[in-house]
């Protein structure tokens, strides 16, 4: 009999514990918090671009006679040299021989053309600055070009851990002198390995006049 109370008590007590839970209110899903983080995060990420496009849009008015190009991909550009009777350009499978140079939106050097050459780059296949990577696929031989990246089209947040700083815009002048297909530039370097990777090459090209570009 003694059982019998106690077996009936602890199913009494096990039927309330159980009420009880069923009636507690839900803990909020991981996933709600993670969503809220994420729609912060995204709109700090657009002030900051829109920070960034209203820095560049100054220097572009400021610099009316080298007629910027808004880009697909999101950063401006212009010519300082246009080659205007080749039609092709840099694609995957190639590559690339250019120079260039950084500066900020002052116009303070970052690093010099000096300091950053020789670039030999296998388009698409290495890893380099987004904007850089996009930019160079779209110049002929032989042009120069200035490139306005926000920084997200540039080292982002982290920098180069060197002279690039967190979130910094760049301004970043770029010669493209030659490209080749990857077989050639391996043929090339079979037969003469000791020669210059640059192949000479005749282009005329167009020179457009234009003013240094002013911060």
């Amino acid at each position: 009999m003694k059982n019998s109370k106690l077996i009936a008590v602890v199913f009494f007590l096990f039927l309330l514990v159980s009420s009880c839970k069923q009636h507690q209110e839900a803990r909020r899903p991981i996933s709600q918090a993670c969503g809220t983080f994420m729609k912060k995060s995204i709109v700090r990420n657009k002030k900051l671009i829109a920070s960034e496009e209203g820095q560049i849009n100054a220097v572009i008015k400021r610099n009316p006679k080298a007629k910027f190009i808004a880009s697909t991909k999101g950063y401006w550009y212009s010519y300082s040299i246009k080659n205007t009777l080749d039609t092709l350009t840099p694609k995957k499978g190639d590559v690339a021989f250019f120079d260039y140079e950084l500066k900020d939106l002052k116009g303070n050097i970052i690093y010099s053309e000096l300091e950053l050459r020789p670039q030999i780059y296998y388009v698409d296949k290495q890893n380099i600055m987004m904007g850089l990577r996009d930019g160079i696929k779209l110049m002929h031989k032989k042009e120069k070009v200035n490139f306005l990246f926000t920084s997200h089209m540039g080292y982002g947040y982290h920098g180069d851990n060197k002279k690039i700083g967190t979130n910094q815009p760049l301004l970043c002048t770029v010669t493209l002198r030659d490209f080749m297909s990857e077989a050639a530039y391996k043929k090339q370097n079979e037969v003469k390995p000791a020669a210059a990777p640059v192949p000479k090459s005749e282009v005329t090209t167009e020179i457009k006049s234009q003013d240094t570009i002013t911060q």
